[in-house]
């Protein structure tokens, strides 16, 4: 038996990101933010939805670029803090211990101590009500070497410990369970026999 609930937002676990902003070291900023994700593979393409009276929307305007930058486990406090305190009144970078490094195509900074960071070119802002949705352009990925497959060149997810959020909560990523097409893999090796 189900109950019934009043409409909301129950898709999860969703990313636990960082999304850093801004043109010039004074200006830098970081957001937290779980309302991101996939819009397209091909051009690849992905959103952020920040609401518009909030720091950082101001900044990702004015510039049109920003970088989503994957947390960890080791990244989670500063994930939180930076997702409570304004910029407006924090130097979030410096007092989070959070290193910024020139990401490679967009004029934003990334955050070094981040596994995969995606530099994103803003398309359209669409205005949704509590949320603006930032639909962008991808216009480059940077990962940390060290998680990456020595013979594959895959990111390595299950190393990188990567958090999710989940209703207010934060989660370490669980146990690898299969790549993608493993059912039909098993499914046809067993009518094979």
């Amino acid at each position: 038996m189900k109950t019934n609930w009043k409409p909301g937002t129950m898709i999860y676990p969703l990313p636990a990101v960082m999304i850093s902003c801004g043109s010039e070291p004074p200006e830098y900023n970081i957001i937290t933010a779980s309302w991101t994700g996939t819009l397209c593979s091909n051009p690849p393409m992905c959103y952020a939805s920040i609401r518009p009276e909030r720091h950082s929307a101001a900044i990702i305007r004015k510039n049109m670029e920003f970088v989503i930058n994957l947390t960890t486990r080791n990244m989670a406090r500063a994930t939180d803090w930076c997702g409570v305190v304004s910029g407006k009144d924090h130097d979030k970078f410096s007092e989070a211990g959070l290193t910024p490094v020139k990401a490679s195509v967009v004029n934003a900074p990334a955050i070094g101590e981040s596994p995969l960071c995606i530099e994103c070119r803003v398309r359209e802002i669409m205005a949704l009500g509590s949320h603006d949705m930032y639909i962008s352009d991808v216009v480059n990925v940077m990962a940390d070497e060290q998680y990456l497959d020595p013979d594959s060149g895959a990111f390595d997810m299950q190393r990188a410990d990567l958090l999710a959020y989940v209703h207010g909560s934060y989660y370490a990523l669980g146990d690898f369970i299969g790549k993608f097409g493993w059912s039909v893999k098993r499914a046809r090796s067993r009518d094979v026999r």
